[in-house]
Parts: structure tokens; sequence; C-alpha cells
């Protein structure tokens, strides 16, 4: 009777087990192996795929090694990274914060990301944002492990941010340096959205649609030796139309895209456009149109031998080009026309240099992988990749799209350094050098 009590028992935990597993619930957790599924330089070997998976290119596995179960500072430098930030500038004072970067959130086995940044300085700039990912398509493995789409996604963000030296130039591409102005910007926002691939996970059409509200308030500026934008004429009706204003957007994205990772591609190419929605408090309706390219190639290794047998992520070099027209339809503030300069487009000149109802930008890229498997400080402290960005940026803004070949050429030009501590997960540094100077960019992510 004992025996086949026994038995009974074992058969049902065996059912149960399998059961659970067939649901998606990750299987009971082995005791932590910092090289599980991973070898000891860092090489990740890439596991048999599931035969129901579609376009395998497109899902991200993540081995047992990099899953530390526990707290945030059980998972410090596995999984969760915090960075103390110190700066200071002559506007701004004395500034510092913090940076917490979790990517498997909540102890999720990896389903969830958040980002938390806070930082205050002696004159009162500051800004606090939140950032939270949610993955749709999420696969435990018998083997250990989990495969992720990349594609389709939940987002919810929030955040406020008081800047002091916000710059307006006016308008046009023939702007010049002198006409610099400055204004200070109290941002208050949140917003979620969703990206899905259609019809299935990993297919080649994307679509993503967020709901997101901004509220704008507006002083004056703070940059020594600059007027600020409210006491310039030329200026002055703008920022008193813009101050104050609760906007609403509807932002939307859709694309027919091959390439096989959309934060760090190595071939592909992307086809797509956007249509983003305003209505402010103020009574005013406006969008942003517009349409966007690019083309990836995998080129021949320069400063290492590629992959080794069958890798998640195999060092690979790449040449990458990229290119956006937008327009405006209706009225916006001028704050939220199209622009170009700083952390994505024009890298050799300030953020928000050059504003028009209407931009095209071009880039090139040329990323080359400089330490195969990056750098192993510890069992779970390591960098994936580092790799080196060479660039070229041009472009011109105008008053409408039919004016863009009457704009004046503007270029740029510059080098940096990106590393990844995972595929999605690439730091950006880029140094870019225009007729201006330059301008120095520290960014989450490529710039296309």
């Amino acid at each position: 009777m004992i025996r086949r009590l026994t038995t009974a028992c074992l058969l049902f935990a065996a059912a149960a087990a399998a059961q659970s597993q067939a649901a998606g619930e990750p299987p009971a957790r082995a005791p932590y192996d910092p090289l599980r599924g991973m070898d000891q330089d860092g090489r990740i070997p890439k596991p048999e795929v599931p035969p129901d998976i579609t376009h395998p290119e497109r899902w991200r596995y993540t081995p047992e090694a990099r899953i530390k179960p526990g707290s945030v500072l059980d998972r410090f430098l596995v999984s969760s990274f915090i960075s103390p930030i110190v700066f200071r500038e002559a506007d701004i004072g004395l500034g510092g914060g913090v940076a917490l970067t979790d990517v498997d959130f909540r102890d999720q086995r990896y389903r969830e990301f958040a980002n938390v940044l806070l930082t205050y300085t002696e004159e009162g700039q500051q800004a606090y944002k939140f950032n939270w990912q949610r993955w749709l398509e999420h696969r435990e493995l018998p083997n250990g492990g989990v495969y992720r789409e990349e594609r389709s996604r939940l987002y919810a963000r929030a955040g406020y941010e008081k800047t002091l030296t916000r710059r307006f130039f006016g308008f046009g591409s023939r702007t010049r340096a002198s006409d610099e102005t400055s204004y200070t910007e109290e941002l208050s926002s949140a917003g979620v959205g969703i990206r899905v691939s259609l019809p299935d996970p990993g297919s080649d059409w994307v679509v993503r649609s967020d709901l997101q509200v901004d509220h704008h308030g507006l002083s004056d500026g703070r940059v020594t030796g600059v007027p600020s934008t409210s006491q310039v004429a030329a200026f002055a009706d703008d920022v008193a139309a813009s101050d104050g204003i609760t906007q609403i957007w509807s932002l939307n994205s859709f694309g027919w895209d091959t390439r096989d990772s959309m934060h760090q591609p190595y071939e592909g190419i992307r086809i797509g456009g956007i249509a983003n929605v305003c209505h402010g408090t103020g009574g005013e309706t406006g969008a942003i149109v517009g349409i966007d390219g690019q083309h990836v190639f995998a080129l021949p290794p320069l400063l290492h031998r590629g992959a080794v047998g069958r890798e998640e992520n195999p060092p690979t070099d790449v040449l990458a080009f990229g290119a956006i027209v937008h327009d405006t339809v209706g009225d916006l503030p001028y704050y939220s026309l199209p622009t170009l300069g700083g952390t994505n487009t024009l890298r050799g000149y300030i953020q928000n240099r050059f504003t028009d109802r209407a931009l095209a930008h071009f880039s090139a890229e040329y990323r080359v992988s400089l330490l195969a498997r990056g750098v192993v400080f510890t069992d779970t402290l390591r960098i994936e990749r580092v790799a080196l960005g060479v660039f070229y940026d041009c472009g011109t803004v105008a008053g409408g799209i039919e004016d863009l070949a009457d704009g004046r050429f503007l270029d740029s030009y510059g080098i940096g350094c990106r590393l990844a501590f995972a595929r999605e997960a690439v730091f950006r540094i880029d140094l870019g050098f225009s007729e201006e100077g330059s301008n120095f960019t520290l960014a989450f992510g490529n710039s296309f």
C-alpha cells in the first residue's frame, strides 16, 4: 500500500512539473552556476532552437549563468548595475546622482527590464526618470536558459526634468552659432506603449503605438553670456505661446524589417515610417510624419576571427546606413519640431542645433569589434563586447519638405566606443566634429 502511494505521488509530481513547464512556468532552479551555459572566456554556445520558433535570429538567448536569482543587490554586476554620476558645468554647478539598471527586473528570468535615473545639481538642475519594459514572447528552455523574442514588448515610462540650459538658435539651416539663446524647461512626462511583430512573433512587419502625456514649463535660461530665448524679439512670441502647455501624443511607427536585431543588427533592411499626432491644451493639433530606412551589411572581421562554432552573439563587424525624412503637419510648439544635432543626428553639433518643420538626415557607420570576447573581470562581471564606431552624418532642415533641397548642407563626423553587456544592451560613447567644434555623447543604444 505504501509503495503504491509513493509511486502515485511521484507520478503526480512528475505530471504537475510537466504541466507547469508546458504552461511556460520556469522549472525549479538549480544552485546558481556563474558559468552554466557559457565558456570561461565569455563565449555563449548557441542552444538548439525549439522547432516551432520562426526567425530564430530575432530571438535572444540568455544562459543560466546570466540569470542569477535574488534581489537587486544579490544580482549586482550580473543583471543589475549601479552607476554613480558626478559632473560639473559652469552654468549648472556641481552635480551628481545615480543610474540603476536592472535587466532582470523583479527577478522574472529576463521577462522585464527597468532603469532609474536620479540627478541633481547645486544650481537646481535635476532629472528623475523611470523606464520599464516587458517581453511578450518568452520561452524557458529544457536544458536551462531562456529565449526572448526581441521585437514584441510592452513599455511604460515616467519622469520629471528641469533643464537650465536648453538651447534655441531659431529656425532653418542657416542659423549661426552666434544666434544662440537659452531657456529653462521643466518637463513632466508619462507614457505607455506596445510593439508587436505581425503576423507571428519574429515576423518582418513591426508595429509600435504609444500614448504619452507631456507638460512643459518655460522660464529664462542660465547659459552665461547668452540671452534668454524670451528676451529675443524674434522668439518671444513663440516662447509665450509654448509655455504651460500639456500635450497628448499618439506615437505610431510601422515598418518592414528584415534585420536580425533591432538594437544591434548585423545584417538586414528596414523600411518604415512614423505618424506622431499631438493635441495640446492650447487647442493646437499637429503631427510629425516621416519615413526611415536602414541597410546593414556584415563585413569580414578586421581585428578578430569571427565566430567560434555556433555562437549566440558572434563578434561581427558591420557597415550600417540609415536615413530619415520628417515633416510637420498643423501647429506644434517650437520645442516639438524636428531638430538636428546632439545624441543621434549630426553628432558633431550640440543638441537641437538646427530646428524647423522638416528635416532630412543620413548616417553611415563602420562598427568594428575590438575584443572578440569583450572583457572578463570575474565569473559574473563581464563586458560582452568592446567595439569601435567610425561615423559620418549629414542633413538639413527647412520650413517644409518641399524646401529641403534648398537647405544648407550640414555634416559632421567622428569616432566612438561601443560597450555591450548583451546584444540588446549597448552603451555608446561618441565624439563628433563639425565646423562649430566638437560634441561629446554618452547614450544607451546605437544612434540608428
